[in-house]
């Protein structure tokens, strides 16, 4: 995927394809981009980051294919760069029937469907595999994969044809082949700004021009900077060693230094058995001090640059931070052969082992799941603001909330926080989190503020109501996210509740809770609530104070996760990457995805 980020950025199309062979070994593995041509080089790239963020729900199949709205993503582990159409995976989707009642005559609806798709077809296949067309208020988009030759063009184009005209009598109908996607709707869903011919005109170009001269001078750049960036280098190993030699005066006389022998005895020294987890930063084992206290150790895995910055980032905001519903750090050792870090011992781990294993989550009422997203909302708020520095978790998911024998809620893992300055609007920095709960701004630009932490708690909160992870794809309904959405708009939002509750809940409450997690996962950072926001919304009870409706999914326009601003306009009818989007793979298994994520850059524009 990196390789593939690569070509696309130095792509002059809104297409890639890249090969890789592991070290050793004959296996090779083939991966395509192919963003539809309707979509600005902008747009591109963000639809490119948002579907690799899926791509690890494919794995560990072979292969995996993934369509949004504005492109397409594939690896194979055999070249298909000229494959047109695929009996084994190619599929379509269908969506709202039309009827009676919507006062459209449904012969003339798909006679006019019928005109448009074959007209359309024969456009793309004749205008270098791309197509946009509107009659009678159906429009259309059809796109081959640029590999494609224009005779498989064509026959990819004639499959999906087939294939959608089967949506019939639906509002809306997709065809997701192997060279090739095609899709009509009764709402406008393509952009046309950008040139249908999708056409490059090379060097002549004003735009490639000015790409030369930059690349020209990006190079002279580069070279005058080497020096002082090799200084720089220089300089941080400095200044990481001198960190390195102040944590033991620091801790040697604090209550909180303990003796490695201590901890690794206390554990069994790091017994299999007594292993309660692991996390981004190191494994955590259970063990016993010699005065009868139950803890729980974590085993820092880096020695570098970043454990200095993980380790830093515990100790010193943890130690100093104190709130009911926040982790305490009771100890730290750091002169043995690994660090180790001390917590409290939470008997009942963290919340995802109850909420996604159907015996365990009969256990988690109703009442309970209240108090566990009250109980993590008001950490949030005061990690938010309620310190000398505003802090950002940066990796709130439902694996990092342990519950305390009560199920209380306690918020852990800060190995990947930051502090927040008064004085900035936002931080840029290196992707960090993990897949599924990270906010759509923060995947694409790298921009950090204390609404990406909302973002993932709007997350957790629909987990936590629907007991379903938001990683776990399902044919023909999305991710979570994408479910509860629609299942909102539709005005049945208590057939995404956890069945397993077997309806023993406030339905009104049930759907002021689901409205504050929509709320938290907006596309816009600005829409979203402050986490003190979402406090209020929870503890009132007199209902004096009004939740806002939700309007804004995740990822539905792409200039919605570039702004920094509000625009006046609350909705665009063109949508260029979609919610709606397809991951199939030749596995009947897939992991949940939730690993962490570090990427220094993500996507470029």
């Amino acid at each position: 995927m990196e390789r593939l980020s690569t070509n696309l950025n130095n792509s002059e199309t809104n297409f890639a394809t890249t090969t890789y062979t592991a070290p050793n070994t004959t296996t090779s593995f083939y991966a395509l981009i192919q963003c539809h041509q309707d979509l600005s080089r902008t747009d591109c790239l963000v639809c490119y980051a948002v579907s690799r963020t899926t791509v690890p729900g494919c794995l560990p199949a072979t292969s995996g294919r993934i369509f949004l709205d504005g492109c397409f993503v594939r690896y194979d582990n055999y070249s298909f760069f000229q494959q047109a159409v695929d009996p084994a995976t190619d599929t379509k989707n269908c969506n709202s029937t039309v009827n009676n009642n919507n006062n459209i005559n449904i012969n003339v609806f798909n006679s006019s469907v019928g005109e448009l798709v074959e007209n359309l077809t024969n456009l793309a296949g004749n205008n270098s595999g791309f197509g946009v067309m509107e009659g009678n208020g159906v429009y259309g988009l059809a796109q081959c994969w640029e590999s494609l030759s224009k005779e498989e063009c064509r026959e990819c184009l004639d499959k999906a044809k087939r294939e959608v005209i089967g949506c019939l009598p639906s509002r809306e109908g997709r065809s997701m082949n192997a060279g090739c996607f095609l899709r009509y709707s009764t709402v406008k869903f393509y952009d046309t700004d950008q040139d249908s011919d999708g056409g490059s005109s090379g060097l002549s170009s004003p735009g490639a021009k000015v790409a030369v001269v930059l690349a020209v001078v990006a190079f002279l750049m580069i070279s005058s900077f080497a020096g002082y960036a090799a200084y720089v280098r220089i300089s941080k190993r400095n200044e990481e060693r001198k960190k390195m030699e102040l944590i033991p005066s620091s801790f040697n006389k604090s209550r909180l230094m303990y003796k490695y022998e201590t901890l690794e005895k206390a554990t069994n020294y790091f017994d299999p058995a007594n292993k309660l987890g692991q996390g981004g930063a190191g494994s955590v084992y259970k063990g016993t001090l010699p005065n009868g206290d139950v803890v729980a150790v974590k085993r820092l895995f880096f020695n570098t640059r970043q454990w200095v910055d993980e380790f830093f980032n515990e100790v010193n905001l943890v130690s100093t931070t104190e709130h009911k519903n926040l982790v305490k750090l009771l100890a730290c050792s750091i002169e043995g052969p690994e660090s180790l870090l001390v917590f409290e011992f939470l008997p009942n781990k963290s919340l995802d082992h109850f909420l996604f294993d159907k015996k365990k989550a009969q256990i988690l009422s109703w009442r309970q799941r209240v108090g566990v997203i009250l109980g993590t909302a008001e950490g949030l708020a005061y990690l938010h603001g309620g310190c000398d520095e505003k802090i950002i978790h940066r990796d709130i998911k439902s694996s990092n909330i342990l519950l305390d024998k009560d199920f209380s809620p306690k918020i852990s893992d800060f190995g990947l926080v930051r502090t927040f300055p008064t004085d900035r609007s936002h931080l840029t920095t290196g992707i960090a989190g993990t897949l599924g709960y990270m906010a759509p701004e923060y995947i694409v630009r790298g921009q950090l503020t204390e609404k990406a932490d909302v973002f993932s708690f709007g997350v957790v909160v629909l987990e936590i109501v629907c007991g379903k992870r938001n990683n776990a794809f399902v044919e023909d309904s999305g991710s979570l996210l994408q479910t509860v959405w629609r299942l909102y708009k539709e005005g049945v939002v208590s057939e995404a509740i956890d069945p397993l509750l077997e309806g023993a809940f406030p339905e009104q409450e049930a759907l002021e809770v689901v409205q504050i997690g929509l709320l938290c996962t907006q596309a816009s950072a600005a829409l979203r609530p402050s986490m003190a926001e979402v406090v209020e919304f929870l503890t009132n009870k007199d209902g004096d104070k009004q939740i806002p409706v939700p309007t804004q999914p995740p990822f539905l326009n792409a200039r919605a996760l570039m702004s920094q601003r509000l625009s006046s306009s609350t909705s665009n009818p063109t949508t260029k990457v979609g919610m709606s989007y397809t991951v199939t793979s030749q596995s009947s298994t897939s992991p949940s995805s939730e690993w962490p994520l570090r990427i220094d850059e993500l996507s470029s524009s």
